[in-house]
C-alpha cells in the first residue's frame, strides 16, 4: 500500500486551477527526449486544458491564452514549436511602475481629491462666462461637500474663502454669481434621497416593524 501524500508536502503548483495531474503531465513532455513526441503531447494538453475552460472558448486569443499558460506551468523550460510566440520570463515578472496617488492629506478632506483637481483646471482656463460658471459650480459642489459633512449650516463666506485658499488666491466667484445656491435646497435633495438621518431612521424602524434592538 503506498503512503499518503498530503498536499503541503507536494511540490506547489504554479497555476492551481488546473489541478495537479495537468502539472504532472507537462513536467512528463519536459522529460521526453523526442521533439516531434513533445509536440504531440503538448498538443494534447492544450486540448485538455481547454476542455476544462468551454465557457471561454469564444474569447479572443483564447488558444494563445493557454499555450501562454502551458509554458508558465512549465518554468518557462519547456521545447516545443507553438503556434503563437513564446512568452518571455521576464516580462511576465516585470513590476508595473508606481501608480502616483493623490494627496494624502489635505486639509479640507471633506471637499475630496475631485475638488482640487477641478480647481488646478479652472486656474488655467482663460477669463471669460465660461470660467465664471465653472468656478461657481465648483463653489456650488464644494458647499454641497461641506453640508455632507456639518448637517447644519454653513455660510457662503467660508467657502469662498476656502475656494480662494485652495486655488493659491486665483479663483474668486464673481459677484454677479452670488449669492451659492441655498443651504436649504441641498438638505432638500439629501432629504428626498433619503440621506437624512431622521429620514433613515424612519425608514429603519419602519422595516423592523418598530421593534427595539437589542
Amino acid at each position: 500500500m503506498e503512503t499518503l501524500q498530503y498536499n503541503t508536502k507536494r511540490t506547489q503548483l504554479i497555476i492551481p486551477e488546473y489541478g495537479r495531474h495537468v502539472q504532472l503531465m507537462i513536467n512528463q513532455i519536459m522529460e521526453t527526449r523526442d521533439r516531434d513526441e513533445r509536440n504531440k503531447m503538448a498538443k494534447a494538453v492544450i486540448g485538455i486544458m481547454g476542455n476544462m475552460n468551454p465557457h471561454l472558448r469564444d474569447v479572443p486569443d483564447f488558444q494563445h491564452k493557454l499555450w501562454d499558460q502551458l509554458f508558465i506551468m512549465s518554468n518557462f523550460e519547456l521545447d516545443v514549436d507553438c503556434p503563437f510566440e513564446k512568452p518571455q520570463k521576464e516580462v511576465l515578472t516585470q513590476k508595473p511602475d508606481r501608480l502616483a496617488y493623490p494627496q494624502r492629506n489635505p486639509k479640507y478632506r471633506f471637499y475630496g481629491n475631485n475638488i482640487k483637481s477641478m480647481i488646478n483646471v479652472a486656474v488655467n482656463w482663460e477669463e471669460g462666462e465660461l470660467k465664471n460658471a465653472l468656478v461657481f459650480n465648483i463653489a456650488n459642489h464644494m458647499k454641497k461637500c461641506f453640508l455632507n459633512w456639518n448637517k447644519d449650516t454653513v455660510q457662503d463666506e467660508v467657502i469662498l474663502n476656502h475656494l480662494l485658499e485652495l486655488s493659491d488666491n486665483k479663483l474668486k466667484v464673481s459677484d454677479d454669481d452670488l449669492p451659492l445656491t441655498d443651504t436649504s435646497e441641498f438638505l432638500k435633495i439629501r432629504s428626498k434621497n433619503g440621506n437624512g438621518s431622521k429620514n433613515n431612521y424612519k425608514q429603519r424602524n419602519k422595516r423592523n416593524g418598530g421593534r427595539k434592538r437589542y
